[in-house]
């Protein structure tokens, strides 16, 4: 969605949209339910929201391509672009973190239980 900006503009308009308690709530959802997402209807039930406060949620993070959408009957199914966050977080790895070389073993990947680091990184939540 964002191919013809600047890395550095997609990563702030990525980022810009996970900085709000709902849509980051409503991401991670579609991050632990996988690649098959779900219904808008259900995720409006999951985090009770109203239907036209949910719309503008997931537009916002559909414009920045962290998720995807399709349709499937009358139903709309969002789910997270998991090759978007995986590249977000490389990006920020890479960027940030000054570790080019872990990047590419940083990764969530759908159906996990939890995204995890390279075994030769420290878990930073135990840390």
């Amino acid at each position: 969605m964002f191919e013809s900006l600047p890395a550095d503009q997609h990563t702030v308009a990525a980022l810009g949209a996970l900085a709000h308690e709902h849509r980051l709530a409503l991401y991670r959802l579609l991050v632990e339910r996988g690649p098959d997402g779900l219904a808008a209807g259900v995720i409006a039930e999951r985090l009770g929201l109203a239907p036209s406060s949910l719309t503008f949620h997931l537009q916002h993070l559909h414009r920045t391509g962290l998720i995807t959408q399709r349709r499937v009957g009358r139903s709309l199914i969002y789910a997270a672009d998991f090759a978007a966050m995986n590249g977000l977080v490389a990006y920020l790895t890479r960027n940030c973190c000054g570790q080019d070389d872990a990047a590419s073993d940083l990764a969530c990947r759908p159906g996990a239980p939890a995204c995890t680091a390279p075994a030769n990184t420290p878990d930073r939540r135990t840390a």
